[in-house]
């Protein structure tokens, strides 16, 4: 029997793969999951398994060929006498790894987005010797972004689980072992030791560069031993000159700061308290949120806004509005609008420091700030300059039902020019938001609160907001951004100048 083998899906919005290296040659005798190819994207290096045991047949994309997503790569005739992976040594009985049976299925990574290329197996669901359903919930793996929930791809029995709770896996790893037939496997040797005798046969031995990182080396002047490869087996790939380009090109970087080591705490204190290790999602918060610190000459600045007309107008057409659009009339769209009216007079706002130069964006893709149980996420609302309030209102709930529910994708919170963060909700009276690098602008909406207000010469009560205008001074003025937080004050407080694009 003839099994295909054909690209593997690569990623959203990549259509495309080179051929970087072959490891089999027809002829040669391949293990089920045994490495048959290595694929470059734009992005990501891939490498593509045996569906199936067997011999190599025909190889029909060559080296150096370009293929698109499930094109046809090479043939594998199934059976055959194929011999298993070679291994470096036989391993004594006691130890050897478990062979899976013919009806056993191996559980691995999905798909994590571009630029992930790696999880931390935060839950599993099931025990080794548990029945499982196909497409049922196994475990649940967390990246620096979004949680993916990883479902059983055949019913059976949990023979092994290869990555506990804990563990870090790349987007390539096998997490456990799903048994057909109710056999349940020994338990596997620590992966770290396995892989050490692995290495080892890679030793000494002559290993091929992606043609790609070949043709770098070649236009960077660089020869193999000055770039560090993280292909398999130590190959070069592209990204690895281009990581060692600009390595020589860059300054050597003075050493990071210890942290400051945690004061004692006395015995009977210590004995009451709780330590759990931060999660990928909150871990990856601090790091950018104290790099914003570090990079950008942040500075705040305040107003306050009478919500008396937007509160007027919202009550007058709410119930209309909902019932045309399937969606309520919040205060969000009023203040997206706002903004993207006042992004327009004050572009910088809305640019970004890209080296010496600054980028200024002829659209926005607003940031909106949501709270979830594992942290605060910012889905990105694509051209929100151009949408309706309708339109507005229905992507601000729905981005923030899949963000509550962790479902939002490395695209859906990458490219945003802008933006706000609701402290409001929670009833925040003011505060200075933290800018979401690389942009140079936020604004923080708090709660509305019925203040004393001198109109006219009279004392009277007004729903009063205070807002802040967190911004980079590298490239936003002290002039810019009070010009801008006057103009979205102006907009709110006469809702008609959104309208008549004043």
């Amino acid at each position: 029997m003839t099994i295909e083998v054909r690209v593997p899906t690569l990623g959203e919005s990549v259509t495309e793969a080179t051929v970087a290296t072959w490891f089999k040659k027809p002829g040669d005798a391949v293990a089920m999951d045994e490495m048959l190819c290595e694929l470059e994207t734009d992005k990501v290096t891939v490498e593509v398994p045996a569906p199936a045991a067997g011999v190599m047949g025909e190889i029909v994309a060559a080296e150096g060929e370009t293929v698109g997503v499930d094109a046809l790569l090479a043939t594998i005739t199934a059976g055959g006498g194929a011999a298993p992976a070679p291994a470096a040594a036989p391993a004594p009985a006691a130890e050897a790894a478990p062979t899976a049976d013919a009806g056993s299925v191996d559980v691995m990574v999905p798909t994590l987005g571009e630029s992930v290329t790696e999880a931390t197996v935060s839950t599993w669901f099931k025990q080794v010797g548990d029945a499982v359903a196909q497409d049922e919930m196994l475990c649940e793996l967390e990246t620096d972004k979004v949680s993916v929930e990883v479902p059983a791809p055949a019913a059976g029995v949990l023979a092994e689980i290869v990555a506990p709770e804990g563990t870090t896996v790349d987007a390539s790893a096998k997490l456990a072992v799903i048994s057909g037939s109710g056999a349940v496997a020994a338990p596997a040797a620590a992966p770290a030791a396995a892989a050490a005798p692995a290495a080892a046969t890679t030793a000494g031995k002559d290993i091929a560069n992606a043609p790609s990182a070949e043709k770098a080396m070649a236009q960077a002047g660089l020869s193999a031993d000055q770039v560090s490869g993280t292909g398999r087996d130590g190959r070069i790939m592209k990204e690895d000159v281009a990581r060692a380009v600009a390595t020589a090109a860059a300054p050597a970087p003075a050493p990071a700061p210890a942290a400051a080591p945690r004061a004692p705490v006395a015995a009977h204190d210590a004995a009451r308290e709780e330590r759990v290790k931060m999660t990928r999602l909150r871990q990856t918060i601090a790091k950018r949120l104290k790099d914003s610190q570090n990079t950008a000459a942040m500075l705040t600045t305040y107003n306050e806004v009478d919500m008396t007309e937007v509160m007027a107008l919202r009550n007058q057409y709410k119930d209309q509005f909902e019932k045309k659009h399937g969606v309520r009339l919040g205060f969000m769209s009023f203040f997206t609008k706002a903004c993207c009216h006042a992004l327009k007079e004050v572009p910088e706002v809305n640019a970004e420091i890209d080296g010496t130069d600054i980028v200024y964006k002829n659209f926005v893709h607003m940031g909106v700030a949501a709270g979830t149980p594992t942290g605060l996420v910012v889905p990105v609302i694509r051209d929100a300059d151009s949408m309706s309030f309708a339109a507005i209102e229905k992507a601000i709930a729905e981005k923030g039902k899949r963000a509550r529910d962790g479902k939002l994708s490395m695209e859906e919170m990458q490219g945003g020019t802008f933006t706000i963060s609701n402290g409001g909700v929670y009833g925040s009276l003011m505060s200075s938001p933290i800018l979401n690098p690389p942009q140079s602008g936020i604004l923080g909406m708090h709660k509305i609160q019925d203040r004393p207000m001198a109109i006219n010469g009279q004392v009277v009560i007004r729903p009063m907001m205070y807002l802040a205008l967190s911004y980079d001074h590298r490239i936003v003025d002290g002039k810019g951004a009070v010009t801008f937080l006057v103009r979205v004050k102006e907009a709110l407080e006469d809702p008609r100048r959104l309208l008549m694009d004043l």
